[in-house]
């Protein structure tokens, strides 16, 4: 018994070992930003670090924990000169980390004041592969519109430096969202990227579609009204907002006719009900013949 059990023994120490080295390597925060909702933004630098698109991280604040590690998708790009998380304040580590970081308080926090962090990371996932395809579809559910935001990020610097050898030419972004909550620090992001596509007469490279999950008729009416007006009441966003859910069919066999022969990369982050869906969808919506379109599936599950 020992023979097998030394070997995977070994192995495992010497990755406690390689992460308890990175984990004491110096992490300085350069920002905090206070965002709507108790969400907060950490840039941060760390000599050598290097990411890609859709990565995530673990990280250890002292101060709160000396002992918890938890993971947080990167929502930079690899072209900026920091890395970035967004956090949501919703449990005793996340409210420790609020208050470590003096974001209960009113007054300017100084720098030394803030709290020591350790990362662990950067992680790979599925999302790293988004520029090997022509087109993709981008489906984010609540908060697991992260990995994405370092996607759109690093398409933007992509296609703004060198869009000749950009491989992707077509992104169709979902986000499912149960209440607006979530809307803000996001739409930031998207009304930026809207109006530069739009002073570049490039305003069809990203097509986007926004769900309001959990609202019912009622309150959904009450923005209806509203609906002529130029920007959406609830995102300032041109893309109306939209309530209920997406008719996944619809999507799929309209995606397909308007990309005839192609293979179109499908990348979910959010619930695995959902993951169950879009699979059933690429799976039944790609062609026998090895010409024709073919959707290829990848997720992360939360």
């Amino acid at each position: 018994t020992w023979k097998w059990v030394v070997g995977p023994m070994f192995l495992y120490l010497c990755e406690r070992l390689v992460r308890f080295w990175r984990s004491q390597q110096k992490v300085v925060i350069t920002k905090v930003v206070i965002h709507p909702f108790k969400t907060i933004e950490l840039q941060m630098m760390k000599k050598g670090f290097k990411m890609e698109v859709g990565q995530y991280i673990f990280v250890k604040c002292p101060a709160v924990s000396k002992l918890e590690w938890h993971p947080f998708t990167l929502t930079s790009a690899p072209e900026e000169d920091y890395f970035s998380i967004h956090v949501r304040i919703v449990g005793d580590w996340t409210e420790g980390l609020f208050n470590a970081c003096g974001c209960d308080k009113q007054e300017f926090q100084e720098a030394w004041k803030l709290p020591k962090i350790a990362v662990d990371g950067p992680f790979g996932t599925a999302s790293e592969d988004v520029f090997s395809y022509e087109t993709v579809m981008l489906v984010g559910a609540g908060i697991g519109v992260t990995p994405f935001a370092s996607v759109l990020k690093s398409v933007w610097y992509k296609y703004c430096h060198d869009a000749t050898n950009l491989k992707l030419k077509k992104i169709y972004f979902y986000w499912l969202c149960r209440d607006t909550h979530a809307f803000e620090w996001f739409a930031d992001l998207l009304q930026s990227l809207e109006t530069q596509m739009q002073e570049r007469n490039n305003a069809e490279f990203l097509s986007y579609n926004i769900y309001l999950t959990g609202w019912d008729e009622s309150q959904a009416t009450h923005f209806v009204v509203h609906h002529e007006e130029e920007k959406d009441v609830i995102t300032g966003l041109k893309q109306k907002t939209l309530y209920g859910r997406p008719n996944w069919e619809n999507e799929f066999k309209t995606i397909a006719r308007q990309h005839p022969g192609s293979r179109i990369g499908v990348f979910l982050c959010g619930p695995e009900a959902l993951a169950d869906t879009l699979n059933k969808q690429s799976i039944s919506n790609s062609e026998a013949d090895p010409r024709g379109v073919h959707f290829i599936f990848n997720k992360e599950n939360f």
